[in-house]
């Protein structure tokens, strides 16, 4: 019903979220502004975690082909 995805591109990441448009709809006003406030959070505790992590790896070496 809720889902995050993280994705990166290179050095770039990218944090979304995405709720089932069945319980968008259930939820009251003060609720969907919760689930909004809490997986805004969410998405950038963990889209600032990957970063981190991302930025301690060493980059690939260049390779021939």
């Amino acid at each position: 019903m809720l889902r995050v995805l993280i994705s990166r591109k290179g050095t770039q990441v990218d944090a979304q979220w995405a709720i089932h448009p069945q319980l968008k709809h259930d939820l009251l006003p003060d609720e969907w502004k919760e689930v909004t406030d809490l997986l805004a959070k969410v998405t950038d505790i963990v889209g600032n975690r990957f970063s981190e992590v991302l930025s301690n790896v060493e980059p690939v070496p260049p390779g021939h082909a």
